[in-house]
C-alpha cells in the first residue's frame, strides 16, 4: 500500500455515511496516518462533498461535515491550471462529469491510484489506477 492515493466524492462520501467501501477508505485513512503521507483530494471535489451535504443535510450539518473532513489525513489539492488542463482534456474526451474529471486529473498528474466506487471512471480505467470501492 505504499502508492499515493486521490479520494474522490464518491469515496470520501461512502466513509462519512459508512455507506459500501467505507471499511476499504477507512484502512487508507489509517495507513496514510501511520505513514504521515496524506490522501489527496481535488479542491472540486471537496467542493463536492460540500453541496451535497447541503443538499441532503443543510449548512449547518455540511458545515460540521467538512470540519470532520479536515481532521483526517487528507490534502485538499489546488485546482491550479495543470490540473484544469488535464481535467478539461478528460471531459473533451469523456462521457463524465467536469467534476470526476478533476480527481482523474490529480491521479494521473501525481501519478496516484483513484479510489472510487463510481463507475464513471470507467472512461478513464486505464489511463489512470482505479482501485474500485
Amino acid at each position: 500500500m505504499s502508492a499515493r492515493h486521490v479520494l474522490d466524492s464518491y469515496s470520501v462520501l461512502a466513509f462519512l455515511e459508512n455507506e459500501p467501501g467505507a471499511e476499504k477508505v477507512a484502512e487508507l485513512i489509517k495507513h496514510a496516518r501511520d505513514k504521515e503521507r496524506p490522501l489527496l483530494l481535488s479542491a472540486v471535489n471537496w467542493g463536492e462533498v460540500y453541496y451535497i451535504a447541503c443538499r441532503t443535510a443543510g449548512k449547518g450539518a455540511a458545515e460540521e461535515t467538512m470540519r470532520t473532513l479536515d481532521t483526517l489525513p487528507i490534502e485538499v489539492a489546488p485546482a491550479d491550471r495543470e490540473i484544469t488542463r488535464i481535467a478539461a482534456e478528460f471531459k473533451a474526451d469523456k462521457k463524465m462529469s467536469y467534476a470526476d474529471c478533476f480527481a482523474a486529473a490529480l491521479a494521473k498528474r501525481e501519478k496516484a491510484e483513484l479510489v472510487t466506487g463510481d463507475k464513471e471512471f470507467k472512461e478513464v480505467d486505464g489511463e489512470i489506477k482505479i482501485q474500485w470501492l
